[in-house]
């Protein structure tokens, strides 16, 4: 059985949302943060404080950062190691240009040098377990190729792959037939990433990849179905009935915390809104409309309290 891990989604899975996700549905061996970065030369207060291990008891996260090389990599790895972190994930995957232009993420696949720079910082670092999250390329599917005796001299416990190139962002179909011949070219362990919204997709990669992975990483499935990990962990399928009890248990807490965080009912709705935007197919369209349709928090709360199986 595989390993399942929750991807970072900006926007979506920080400090709270691991926290109430862990505790009605679980399933996860990791949640990883939404990544670390600098901007002009600084961490983000939003990103140190999601990371804070205080917001974070009772949850195995990964934190992620994001580095466009050494420099920046250094600093990020000195912060997360002050606040007593030992596991640290690299993103060499992110497809938006606000970051690729600027070097970080997918756009380090294309800078071999700077990708040896991250490298360097890893193996200065012996006291933390690495693991890389990477795509095949930033506009061609071989371009991981030029970066894999890199990669294989990495200290990872492994590597996490998404079948796609940036230029797709998450459109269009992954290529599995590259993912294979990088299967087949790393020496790490190999976690699958992408378009994972079922157990049966789960257990169709195992059937076709068996140990040659170790474990899959979900984000927009899970934020679409929050219960598929245990799902799939348990074998067994929740009934829609407590499915939507555990929705709506989980939604109750994330608003209270929101409640505390964010000033304004307006800004409430605007946030606690988003927990829904993947989760159409779970509630059904009729209902998922009239939720995110809510002009105000009375009827919001109105129509979530209507959500039946």
């Amino acid at each position: 059985m595989y390993k399942i891990y929750f991807a970072p989604l900006q926007g979506y899975t920080e400090d709270a949302y691991r926290r109430l996700h862990n505790k009605y549905f679980g399933g996860v061996e990791a949640y990883y943060t939404p990544f670390v970065r600098l901007e002009h030369g600084e961490l983000r207060s939003k990103d140190m404080r999601d990371v804070r291990p205080e917001f974070n008891e009772g949850v195995n996260i990964v934190p992620q950062v994001i580095a466009n090389g050494g420099e920046e990599m250094s600093v990020l790895v000195d912060y997360l190691k002050s606040l007593g972190y030992r596991r640290i994930d690299v993103n060499a995957g992110c497809p938006f240009p606000l970051q690729t232009r600027h070097g970080r993420g997918a756009g380090l696949l294309v800078a071999p040098d700077r990708f040896e720079e991250l490298a360097t910082v890893m193996k200065k670092n012996n006291d933390i377990v690495f693991s890389l999250k990477m795509r095949l390329g930033m506009d061609d599917v071989c371009q991981w190729k030029q970066c894999i005796d890199t990669i294989n001299d990495m200290p990872l416990c492994h590597v996490v792959m998404h079948p796609r190139i940036a230029t797709q962002q998450y459109k269009g179909e992954v290529c599995l037939s590259a993912f294979d011949e990088f299967l087949t070219a790393c020496k790490h362990p190999v976690v699958y990433n992408g378009d994972i919204c079922s157990v049966e997709e789960i257990k169709s990669l195992e059937e076709r990849y068996g140990e040659r992975l170790v474990g899959v990483m979900i984000g927009r499935g899970l934020l679409a179905r929050p219960s598929l990990a245990q799902e799939y962990a348990s074998e067994s399928a929740l009934s829609q009935g407590m499915l939507i009890m555990k929705i709506k248990q989980m939604h109750e807490g994330l608003l209270e915390h929101y409640k505390k965080v964010i000033p304004g009912e307006a800004q409430q709705l605007m946030k606690i809104r988003s927990f829904w935007d993947y989760m159409e197919p779970t509630i059904g369209r009729k209902q998922w409309k009239k939720i995110v349709k809510a002009g105000n928090m009375k009827n919001y709360l109105l129509k979530v309290n209507e959500l039946t199986s």
